[in-house]
């Protein structure tokens, strides 16, 4: 290609070669797009460069974390800061247990024709120091612009390689090899790579695609309505005609406008609501494929009269029956040992909670009581006083002249 011609850090053998497959997860591209943006927005100096996070087995690579990097300048050279790096490079191995997640590589923003050789100092620190088989995926803005809609990702991933550099590549003679020939080069190689989505994830990146649109609903200041601004409209317009009622700006603007926290809190409750009609439909679909097996799989006696030869019936996959084995041996864990002990338990807890309700009523109820009694008894003094006058003051004030209420009978 004539792209790759162009780009002497690119490798002329194909990607097909090395067999390496690469399986990215969508919560990455988040990563990486809201780096980029933030670096974007904020007018940041410097390169975007993060790390990726994975499991590596055999020729097969995950990249399921990323996360952002500090750089610093030595002799010219960006790189990345040693101490920083080995800190936050534990911190999150150390968070990503189970699976156990390592560095399988780095990301960085690439123009469409490939790496350049600035990029070739932080990709031998990291073969050198962390992985000897790092990838780089690099992103490129340009095709989100330049791209269709709904297109190919904006990213390529490259693997890279020590090739002999070809000096003259028309002559197919044999010649002597000597001391220092020839002399390797870092080459980059694209890789071919899916994308793996669980339905966890799945629901995962709802959640934040719909939290990133409530955050942009914050209040910038104490400004009016749109509601209360066409509700003055409407009042300048209902001045002129006297025969229609005016209509209440309070009450439009209360049944119009959500606040952040009813607007966060719709979106969670929609996110759980599509994670429970995701997991009813699953169910659905495995008693759907279960109902239509053949019934030599469902009873160990066929009853007379049905074919158990038919095609009627849903083809037999044993990868699948596996699986709904599997998950059904799971259940048990889930349920206690002891059914009993458990709501016994659970009865427990819940009377607790209702006790510590009672007890917060109760407390709240004497405390109402309380004042109502402090106010009666500072009226009926002040009554008692009117009648009888100053010689006669009744016993509702201690010696300091404290007034007494029910609270206080005790003392």
């Amino acid at each position: 290609m004539a792209v790759e011609a162009s780009n002497p850090l690119l490798s002329s053998q194909k990607s097909s070669d090395s067999g390496l497959q690469v399986a990215l997860h969508p919560l990455v591209l988040l990563t990486i797009s809201d780096y980029i943006t933030r670096h974007t927005l904020r007018n940041q100096e410097g390169a975007v460069v993060g790390a990726l996070l994975g499991q590596q087995n055999g020729r097969e690579i995950t990249i399921e974390h990323a996360f952002e990097c500090l750089l610093v300048e030595v002799e010219g050279e960006t790189l990345l800061h040693k101490a920083w790096f080995e800190d936050r490079l534990q911190q999150m191995k150390d968070v990503h247990k189970d699976p156990p997640l390592d560095l399988v590589g780095w990301y960085t923003i690439l123009p469409t024709s490939g790496p350049q050789p600035v990029h070739l100092p932080i990709h031998r620190q990291i073969l050198d120091s962390y992985n000897e088989s790092a990838i780089l995926l690099g992103f490129h803005p340009t095709a989100v612009l330049e791209g269709p809609v709904g297109g190919k990702l904006p990213l390529t991933i490259y693997e890279s390689n020590y090739e002999a550099e070809e000096n003259n590549a028309e002559s197919e003679e044999d010649k002597e090899m000597k001391d220092g020939e020839p002399q390797l080069k870092l080459k980059f190689k694209e890789l071919p790579y899916t994308v793996e989505t669980g339905e966890a994830e799945m629901i995962s990146v709802d959640f934040v695609a719909r939290g990133g649109g409530n955050a942009t609903a914050v209040d910038a200041g104490p400004k009016k309505p749109k509601a209360e601004e066409a509700i003055g409209k409407g009042k300048a317009r209902a001045s002129k005609r006297k025969d229609e009622p005016e209509i209440e700006p309070a009450k439009i603007s209360d049944q119009n406008i959500l606040s952040r926290e009813d607007e966060e809190l719709i979106a969670s409750l929609t996110a759980k609501a599509n994670a429970i009609k995701m997991l009813h439909a699953r169910i659905n679909l495995i008693a759907t494929y279960l109902q239509n097996l053949p019934p030599s799989y469902i009873s160990d006696t066929v009853p007379e009269g049905v074919d158990s030869t038919t095609t009627d019936h849903t083809p037999v996959n044993h990868a699948v029956l596996r699986s709904i084995q599997a998950l059904l041996s799971r259940l048990s864990l889930l349920i206690p040992a002891d059914a009993a002990a458990f709501e016994q338990e659970l009865r427990s807890e819940e009377n607790d909670v209702s006790l510590v309700s009672l007890l917060n009523m109760i407390t709240n109820s004497v405390k109402d009581v309380r004042e109502a009694g402090r106010k009666f008894a500072v009226v009926e003094s002040r009554k008692q006083t009117k009648l009888k006058g100053d010689s006669g003051r009744p016993n509702w004030e201690g010696p300091s002249g404290h007034v007494l209420g029910v609270g206080d009978l005790h003392t």
